[in-house]
């Protein structure tokens, strides 16, 4: 029905006689001569009807946006004082001899180019709608090449695509389950992957040795920007590589990505453990953009009379912690001090404490903040050599238990970098690596950071005999703050996952129910073996500049986790009900 895309003519094609079909994107009539910017996936294209043709001329009056049109006619150069240079068709426009209306539309809820006063409800409500704009067109053919180049990539490094199930069991995993009740099974449910973890480390025992998949997974949890419960995951696993080995493919899959695609050459990715990252950045996944570090001063204050200080500082889990921002006497209010005060409540800190650096020389008068007073001398002077503070700057202070810190400065750091544009990169990737392997409850009892099946780089009777030391054999790649992919060497070895789950209290009745298959299988020669996964949204998100994944999801979930568009979730009537032996408690019932 069509020999060319509309948002592909170029001066090239003065001359041609072209078909093309898309939707109008605008219809304006100028004296007589009617032009249509004719729309498809690729671009608009300007199309002419004058009153020549006098039949398709009448249909050209007829059209409105967002009708569908056949239009044949004869590509010409603009003139001189019509190019539109903000268009990549805007130095031509097709001469039109022939029309075809070959459907009508209602008028849209939305103006598809108005877009940004509408509420994100009502797009995603019209989403097949929403979707027709170019941005929105633009990012999922991006994301279209990107899961090209990256099928292209990692099959040129000899890995398989290998699909694991969807309807599975539930494992333990860090998020809720989505359940999926069995109609033959009474009373059982299968579960929705939350990834396909314990898959892939079966097909290494398998002997598949190279597998990745582009998998879709599901977590039942609370979202925002950049998450969703069903998301997507480039999953990757290798049998006889280490942790270098691994690092360094899916490195150089990243950087190929944004070479190909961006024309963005990464360069190395530097290293940095998890401890410097929270010591220094106050998080996992630190953005290097930003130039602002937190310093610590926790010995300082052991023996200043401000509670609020000493308290945390003679606590052992505890932390006092100050950033410094070069010139923020200028740059900051005293409103926008107060305003960073409230947003650091968020992550649970009680408070903010500042220090106005006006005279750098003067540690009696020089200073001026309402802490100053409870600081003794020598104190001040101590403070300000570690910052290696000046004239002008200001500092914020942090004083509470060591994760409050660090989540309210760290969060503190990447919102003062936002707010003061202190960025001095465009792109600052990382992997931070040797990663604790456990971390206490408030009760006590020990987690593992990111799975039981990670492998510690310890022995396992190195780990049982202290625990909170060990550090483990994973790795994230970060990219301008965002985690891009984590992922570990596993556990191949017996005695360790034995010692592992000593450690996690997971007695051998709880490993048979929770992870019986895998144990079993680990028993039957399984390899050395590692892997990692990334989040595609993420990626896609980062890479088109874009706020949030559901500008680069074609059908995402609202913030509640329904599809306006299909009213999904959706109720089921009584007879699939009772099919699946499932009976809906009424309100009356949950209450007593």
């Amino acid at each position: 029905m069509r020999s060319d895309y509309c948002g592909a003519l170029r001066s090239a094609d003065i001359g041609r006689e072209v078909t093309l079909c898309g939707w109008v994107d605008r219809r304006r009539d100028h004296g007589g001569v009617i032009f249509i910017d004719l729309r498809d996936r690729d671009g608009i294209v300007q199309v002419v009807f004058d009153p020549d043709a006098a039949e398709h001329f009448e249909q050209a009056d007829r059209v409105r946006t967002e009708y569908v049109l056949q239009v044949k006619g004869r590509v010409r150069a603009r003139s001189e004082a019509t190019v539109n240079p903000s268009m990549d068709t805007g130095e031509v426009e097709v001469y039109g001899n022939e029309l075809e209306i070959l459907n009508v539309a209602e008028t849209p809820p939305f103006q598809l180019d108005e877009h940004t006063a509408v509420g994100e409800d009502v797009r995603l409500k019209y989403r097949y709608l929403d979707l027709r704009r170019n941005e929105m067109q633009r990012n999922l053919r991006f994301r279209s090449k990107l899961t090209t180049a990256i099928r292209n990539y990692l099959d040129e490094m000899g890995f398989l695509d290998i699909e694991t199930p969807i309807l599975t069991r539930a494992t333990p995993e860090g998020a809720r389950d989505y359940l999926v009740p069995s109609r033959t099974h009474d009373g059982k449910f299968f579960a929705l992957p939350q990834s396909p973890q314990l898959f892939k480390q079966l097909l290494m025992v398998s002997g598949f040795d190279r597998y990745y998949q582009i998998a879709k997974c599901f977590r039942d949890e609370d979202l925002r920007a950049d998450r969703q419960p069903e998301f997507t995951q480039i999953d990757i696993e290798t049998s006889f590589l280490d942790e270098e080995d691994i690092m360094s493919i899916t490195e150089g899959m990243v950087r190929s990505l944004f070479q190909e695609l961006l024309g963005v050459d990464l360069g190395e990715f530097p290293r940095m453990s998890h401890y410097q990252a929270m010591l220094r950045y106050g998080s996992d996944k630190p953005d290097l953009r930003i130039p602002l570090e937190l310093v610590e001063i926790k010995d300082l204050m052991t023996e200043v009379d401000f509670k609020v200080f000493s308290g945390p500082a003679n606590d052992p889990k505890g932390r006092v912690a100050a950033i410094k921002v070069p010139g923020g006497n200028d740059k900051l209010t005293r409103k926008q001090i107060d305003d960073y005060g409230k947003f650091v409540g968020i992550y649970g800190a009680k408070g903010l404490a500042y220090i106005k650096v006006n005279d750098r020389a003067d540690l009696e008068n020089g200073l001026q903040s309402p802490i100053v007073k409870f600081l003794p001398i020598e104190v001040r002077a101590a403070i300000l050599e570690r910052l290696e503070a000046e004239s002008g700057d200001l500092i914020f202070f942090g004083a509470d238990s060591h994760k409050v810190v660090s989540e309210s400065l760290g969060a503190l750091r990447c919102k003062l970098g936002e707010d003061l544009n202190l960025y001095t990169s465009e792109w600052a990737p990382l992997w931070v690596v040797a990663f604790p392997m456990f971390e206490e409850d408030d009760d006590g009892s020990l987690t593992a950071l990111h799975h039981p099946f990670t492998a510690p780089s310890c022995s396992p009777e190195e780990l049982e005999q202290n625990p909170l030391e060990a550090l483990s054999r994973a790795y994230d790649m970060v990219l301008n703050g965002t985690e891009l992919g984590g992922g570990s060497v596993r556990i191949h070895d017996q005695a360790m996952q034995q010692a592992v789950f000593r450690i996690l209290g997971i007695d051998p009745e709880e490993q048979r129910e929770k992870f019986g298959f895998l144990l079993d299988a680990l028993k039957y020669g399984a390899p050395p073996h590692g892997g990692l996964a990334f989040g595609l949204d993420r990626l896609v998100m980062l890479m088109t500049g874009t706020d949030s994944i559901r500008d680069v999801i074609a059908f995402p979930k609202t913030q509640s986790a329904a599809c306006v568009m299909t009213d999904a979730p959706g109720t089921v009537d009584s007879r699939q009900l009772r099919e699946l032996n499932i009976r809906l408690r009424l309100k009356e019932e949950q209450v007593s």
